[in-house]
């Protein structure tokens, strides 16, 4: 699915200065946001683990889990950016498997790349 297309035209979208935090670690969540334009950084902890470029999803996990944001993303450029929240996302997900599809891809891509930051941690420490 091409996430970018799907929601270039959104008359939601919204633009947000370089440096504004898009949402913080710890928070609840009950919206993710699609990056249109722009470039944001998420961090954790303080330390920013993966630069978004157009196209990505920032904040899915608040959409299919309840607990806390695991990260913090701020806009490292101006960043447009289009909010999902539940509602839309149900809808989204119903009708198109695709989609949902696609959010998991994204979630099991940052957990894989998470996964090997601490391989790298632990065999550091050997």
């Amino acid at each position: 699915m091409d996430v970018l297309e799907h929601f270039r035209k959104a008359r939601n979208a919204v633009t947000k200065p370089r440096g504004a935090v898009l949402f913080n670690e710890g928070e609840n969540g009950n919206s993710m946001y699609v990056l249109i334009q722009g470039r944001a950084d998420i961090s954790v902890a303080g330390q920013v683990l993966e630069s978004a470029v157009p196209g990505s999803l920032l904040g899915e996990m608040a959409l299919v889990s309840t607990a806390p944001r695991s990260a913090t993303v701020v806009a490292a450029t101006e960043c447009k950016v289009v909010p999902v929240d539940t509602k839309q996302f149900d809808l989204l997900t119903r009708e198109s498997p695709e989609f949902a599809r696609h959010v998991m891809s994204v979630m099991a891509k940052r957990l894989r790349h998470t996964n090997e930051r601490l391989r790298e941690a632990l065999s550091s420490r050997r």
